[in-house]
């Protein structure tokens, strides 16, 4: 029960940090000679969206792991909790 509970917070705090990652570049101006040489690229070449892509990816893997650690605590409650 204990191990579900700290995999639970545990992968919250990581989803969260990750998604966090994945949305602070696309809230801040970048730089202005960089926009314009991303802005000439293909959409899957540029680098900001291959960042957004894999850290949010991280993210949900993230939280599928919280989930998972639910489902432990959950299992861990129902079997009696701790001796």
């Amino acid at each position: 029960m204990t191990c579900g509970v700290v995999l639970a917070g545990i992968g919250t705090w990581s989803g969260y940090r990750n998604a966090r990652a994945a949305i602070v570049p696309a809230i801040r101006e970048g730089d202005p000679t960089r926009t314009a040489i991303d802005a000439a690229r293909p959409l899957h070449a540029r680098a900001a969206v291959r960042r957004f892509v894999r850290s949010v990816a991280v993210s949900l893997v993230w939280l599928a792991l919280a989930l998972y650690g639910l489902f432990l605590a959950s299992a861990g409650s129902a079997l009696g909790g701790l001796p």
